[in-house]
């Protein structure tokens, strides 16, 4: 098998798009969880507690995701490096351990969505019994 240095550099423009996903839901649930610990300072709800553990378990997701897809991305690029100095084997090997980061990443990412997900029906519980 061979690979070529152009291969890695296809992972930059997916990568760099994950990673400013990663970075918006991180900024955002950030954003929330100042709002909510700044309501719970004044109402001292519990529920207010389990959504905010809720947001920082996602929190330590997304920086496991991010920490993942940076390398990704790092380990591209220095698979492109050793491709260029022609170490074949070793580009390989590298570039399969950065599209593991990738899986990785991916799959943490999934994980973060399903909790997010859940949290949501929770709330949409709720709505559904005052309905009823």
């Amino acid at each position: 098998m061979t690979l070529h240095i152009e291969t890695p550099a296809l992972l930059f423009s997916a990568t760099s798009l994950i990673l400013l996903a990663y970075t918006n839901r991180f900024l955002t649930i950030a954003q929330i969880v100042r709002s909510l610990k700044k309501n719970y300072d004044e109402v001292k709800n519990k529920s207010i507690l389990v959504e905010i553990n809720n947001l920082n378990l996602r929190l330590t997701l997304i920086r496991y995701m991010q920490l993942f897809g940076v390398l990704c991305l790092f380990l591209s690029v220095f698979a492109m490096l050793v491709l260029f100095l022609e170490w074949q084997m070793a580009g390989i090997y590298i570039f399969g351990a950065s599209l593991l980061c990738l899986l990785i990443s991916l799959g943490i990412s999934f994980w973060e969505i399903s909790i997010s997900v859940n949290a949501l029906r929770v709330h949409l519980s709720d709505l559904m019994e005052v309905e009823k």
